[in-house]
């Protein structure tokens, strides 16, 4: 069935520039502050260094008062840089971390890992969680870590839910800005994208590959919401508990041959703990359900793998002509937290598999597919 385009009225132009021009305000002047290199050495000093693609260049900082007003200015060594994409929908901010000592070939560009944090979160926060930054410098990749305006939201959740009144779509283009706005700046391969999220994160994370499936090679859903489960804030408690069916968008719904999308959409990991009392893991099973079904992919035999004294996982992986369409894994033990992230910091548990780690694999299997090495 062809979507017919729905052309926006004067009146949700001008509040659409109103809340863009407002959001801008607000974000210009953190941008200006936090667009510089931070090491744990140079947070003490007056000068720092940014480091750009076209070279390097000294700025003038102003020494940080605390320890605590140090530790808000970047979670790893290396370029923490600021940025704002705008849209429809409003402006948002985002800060790209770039893993420090990169030393590129003439021409070479690097892989991109989108990282949208959950609710009562920041980026900040997610990145201090994950601790993703340290796996970039190893594996030589960027991340990107978009952050949700608290004018949007009041407890910093991404509007995946707001299907009726469009907001989750504008949100989600959004964030496609952000990574089209970095890649032209910085050596990102738009061959080699991938989006991560926790819980609200995550099910925007869906929601970005749900629409635009030709521009991102892997997603990674840590404790979300099956897509379609909730379309206004009226319905998302009960599709966090799941007891709301989910259903994938048109063309991906109920589609009788697969093999006739002419953009699949693209491989999916869903991490989930089975004591999770925010979010049920019944979302987490449903998705890679229904994620499988758009492609016609089967379930294989679920195994259990552990490491050492980490958690447990419950692993169903979901092939189509012999590749994984979907994998799901089923934490034991793990409530609403970012598995194996950093100790005692909110929403995430250190006690269980390194989800990190997990994702980027995942991640990393699809590139090289892609680009052929």
């Amino acid at each position: 069935m062809t979507r017919r385009l729905r052309l926006p009225s004067l009146s949700s132009l001008t509040r659409a520039y109103q809340r863009n021009l407002k959001t801008l305000t607000r974000a210009l002047k953190p941008v200006r502050a936090k667009a510089v290199k931070v090491t744990k050495k140079s947070a003490k000093k007056t000068t720092a260094v940014v480091k750009s693609a076209s070279g390097v260049k000294p700025v003038k900082t102003a020494k940080p008062a605390t320890k605590a007003a140090r530790s808000k200015v970047a979670p790893v060594e290396g370029d923490w840089i600021a940025g704002v994409a705008l849209g429809l929908g409003g402006a948002r901010r985002f800060h790209l971390h770039v893993p420090p000592g990169l030393a590129l070939q003439p021409g070479e560009k690097l892989p991109l890992m989108v990282m949208l944090h959950g609710c009562g979160q920041t980026g900040l926060d997610f990145a201090k969680s994950t601790r993703m930054g340290r796996l970039a410098a190893r594996k030589r990749f960027l991340v990107l870590y978009p952050e949700q305006e608290r004018m949007a939201n009041a407890q910093g959740c991404w509007n995946w839910f707001h299907q009726r009144n469009g907001q989750a779509d504008a949100e989600a283009t959004i964030l496609w800005a952000a990574v089209n706005q970095v890649a032209q700046r910085y050596p990102v391969d738009l061959a080699r994208v991938a989006v991560a999220g926790l819980s609200a994160g995550a099910s925007m994370a869906a929601l970005m590959a749900l629409r635009f499936p030709e521009r991102f090679r892997a997603v990674i859903m840590h404790s979300g919401v099956v897509p379609g489960a909730a379309e206004s804030t009226a319905t998302v408690l009960g599709a966090m508990m799941g007891q709301r069916t989910g259903h994938l968008p048109s063309p991906y719904a109920g589609i009788a041959d697969p093999a006739a999308l002419i953009t699949p959409l693209p491989p999916l990991l869903v991490l989930h703990g089975n004591v999770d009392g925010v979010v049920s893991v019944r979302n987490g099973i449903a998705t890679a359900q229904l994620w499988a079904q758009s492609q016609g992919a089967k379930a294989g035999v679920p195994t259990t793998q552990q490491r050492g004294k980490r958690y447990s996982m419950r692993v169903t992986e979901f092939k189509a002509n012999g590749r994984p369409v979907a994998v799901l894994r089923e934490i034991s033990g793990l409530g609403h937290a970012w598995s194996g992230g950093a100790a005692k910091l909110p929403y995430s548990d250190s006690a269980g598999p390194d989800a990190s780690a997990l994702a980027w694999a995942f991640a990393e299997r699809e590139f090289k597919r892609v680009v052929g090495k």
